[in-house]
């Protein structure tokens, strides 16, 4: 569909818009198509006015939305309301010709929890806050409810948070295989084994100078988080020497959680699990995503159902008091039915923790290049349906909630635990209560002022070999840290 902005350059918003309504169209901004939408933002005297004019297969119909903004609005709300009401313009226009109303409204944002909090702590009561999302972004029942309760965990995790508080990102760029939704940046130690043992060398360095850094400002880390790729595709000895280091550089005695990504079943060992132990990590992820052996080979797992359940009896032998598990609503060759089964039996495992994930069909990915066939929008909202009464039935409750670029049927990614079972930094940086601090390779480090309602970022090299080869860019990142707490320090607010 071809987008033509007039008057602003919300193109993120409309972009996620459209994919709501039309997940087979792409924005296409150059050359012609015959399905377009044209989207204005103009000012007058007292109001500001969004219109959209979208057609699409010969139909045309347009949205309009007008908001009031008062002066004296500082530039950041300026913009957030104009946004709003382009978001509107583009959703009345399109639910005129499709008849269809998203799960989501016309919420387009990553962190939906985030609008809901605030409202919340704006000193709305609940119902208010469901009005809102209802009348105002025309939110369904069930997501209204999920954004409140994830809301309502975040801010509960906030009370607990210090100023001098952060949390620790470890990444960790490798990967059996790579699995055919994936698009992190992760190598398949098949083709780039001869990088683990050099990056390696390089993280280890990386840890030495942020843990001086952060001692030097004072701060203290809240929870740890290793991920990657699959930090478990190291070996044993490696893993230990890295998690060891990890605990003689930083002070970790304050933390509320230690958290190692053992997604993919076929690197989990009982050697591997030991060393996991011995250096105080108290969760582990298993990732099965499907436990349906067609879906598991479709995707290029190279692992089968019995492997997951074999990994599983080794985790829960170890005795880790956090156990998740990840699934995804989507997948290519799985349907309704096989969902239904992986769900029914992962909740059997007895975990505390189960992350039900939709499908982002990533331009990376190796489904989006191939043009798999995957399950239509209606099949995978039929799989979220049965999850969410499903999960809540064993006792499980939403915590944390976040959305995707290109996610099927535009829906959701949902975090849900048994009693005790929070996992804490998934809310930390969801919600984005306390500032990030990523080592390695492809994560990124977000320095957050919650005084002031500050967000700044800085972007890890990408690549196992470009990180070891660019040790100036980390120092850079470091100093962009040191001088965010130095010089616009939140705690000197306080």
């Amino acid at each position: 569909m071809k987008l033509i902005f007039r008057g602003h350059d919300f193109r993120y918003a409309v972009e996620q818009s459209l994919l709501a309504f039309f997940p087979d169209q792409r924005p296409v901004y150059d050359g012609e198509d015959s399905d377009a939408a044209i989207v204005t933002l103009s000012a007058g005297r007292l109001l500001h006015t969004a219109a959209t004019t979208l057609t699409v297969g010969g139909r045309t119909a347009q949205g309009i939305s007008r908001i009031e903004i008062p002066a004296g609005t500082d530039p950041y709300e300026q913009e957030r309301l104009k946004q709003r009401i382009v978001k509107l313009s583009f959703f009345k226009a399109a639910r005129s010709i499709t008849g269809v109303t998203p799960a989501w409204g016309a919420l387009t944002g990553i962190r939906p929890a985030k609008l809901a909090a605030g409202l919340l702590e704006e000193g709305k009561s609940e119902a208010e806050t469901d009005r809102i999302l209802r009348n105002t972004y025309f939110v369904s029942p069930a997501r209204r409810k999920l954004c409140i309760q994830c809301a309502q965990a975040g801010l509960e995790a906030k009370k607990e948070l210090l100023p001098e508080e952060i949390s620790l990102y470890v990444g960790i760029p490798f990967c059996p295989t790579r699995c055919a939704y994936c698009s992190f940046v992760s190598n398949s130690v098949e083709k780039s084994f001869h990088w683990v043992e050099p990056y390696l060398t390089a993280l280890s360095a990386e840890i030495d100078r942020a843990a001086a850094m952060v001692r030097d400002l004072g701060l203290r880390v809240k929870s740890f988080y290793m991920g990657g790729g699959t930090p478990t595709t190291l070996p044993a000895d490696q893993l230990d020497r890295l998690l060891g280091q990890l605990g003689e550089a930083f002070d970790l005695s304050g933390m509320v959680e230690s958290t190692v990504e053992a997604g993919r079943p076929d690197t989990i060992t009982r050697e591997k699990l030991d060393a996991l132990r011995r250096n105080g990590v108290t969760r582990v992820s298993v990732n099965p995503q499907s436990m349906e052996d067609h879906v598991l080979a479709a995707i290029g797992r190279r692992h089968s159902g019995d492997e997951i359940r074999r990994a599983v009896a080794l985790v829960q032998e170890a005795g880790f008091p956090h156990v998740n598990m990840d699934l995804i609503a989507g997948l290519p060759e799985d349907t309704p039915a096989g969902f239904r089964r992986t769900l029914d039996e992962v909740i059997g495992f007895g975990t505390d923790n189960i992350t039900v994930h939709t499908l982002s069909l990533k331009k990376g990915s190796r489904i989006t290049l191939e043009g798999t066939r995957i399950p239509t929008v209606e099949e995978v909202a039929e799989m979220l349906d049965y999850a969410d009464p499903a999960l809540r039935n064993a006792g499980f409750g939403p915590y944390y909630l976040y959305r995707q670029k290109y996610m099927s049927g535009s829906f959701e990614n949902v975090g849900w635990c048994r009693p005790g079972g929070t996992g804490w930094y998934n809310i930390y940086i969801m919600e984005e209560l306390h500032s990030i601090l990523s080592l390695g390779a492809g994560g990124s480090t977000k320095m957050v002022d919650p005084v002031h309602n500050r967000i700044e970022r800085v972007f890890n090299l990408k690549y196992p070999q470009e990180y070891v080869q660019r040790p100036e860019k980390i120092a850079a990142n470091q100093e962009a840290f040191r001088a965010f707490y130095s010089n616009q320090n939140p705690m000197a607010h306080v």
